[in-house]
């Protein structure tokens, strides 16, 4: 089953099309191991063994870290679901990751789209013009006189 739930999330293809000539079982039958192993807590127990094991080896690289972030539209919505940075009508999840040096995943985490930030035309957010066009005249940098060359 490990090898089927592997395979799946590595090349992105659907459950259904899990091919059973590899010998990894009925790609439902891994979607649901997934689902109760990811509800169980086996993933994050084993991914804290596998730092465990990294760290006693000395093999993690903490002089450098990356982290980034990944929007992803949640279609259904959720517990961990908030409004788009792109279309705020829309729900969506935002995927939060770092890694070290190397590349190696330390934490993952996923919350709600936009959750902490305020829209410039929020009006819950005191200083803010409600206006959008206001909103985006008060953040914007000055510009510069455009200046045409003479012909």
């Amino acid at each position: 089953m490990p090898c089927g739930i592997l395979f799946v999330l590595y090349t992105g293809i659907r459950w259904e099309f899990l091919p059973q000539e590899l010998g990894f079982g009925s790609g439902m039958t891994c979607w649901r191991r997934l689902r109760d192993w990811n509800e169980a807590g086996v993933w994050q127990h084993l991914h804290e063994l596998l730092l465990s094991e990294l760290r006693a080896a000395d093999l993690l690289d903490f002089s450098r870290a990356a982290v980034d972030s990944s929007h992803i539209r949640a279609m259904k919505g959720g517990p961990a679901t908030g409004p788009s940075p792109v279309d705020r009508g829309k729900a969506g999840s935002k995927h939060h990751l770092i890694v070290e040096a190397h590349g190696i995943p330390l934490a993952a985490i996923t919350t709600g789209g936009n959750r902490g930030r305020r829209h410039p035309t929020d009006p819950a957010d005191p200083g803010r013009p409600a206006d959008p066009r206001q909103a985006r005249l008060a953040t914007a940098p000055p510009r510069a006189p455009v200046r045409r060359p003479r012909l």
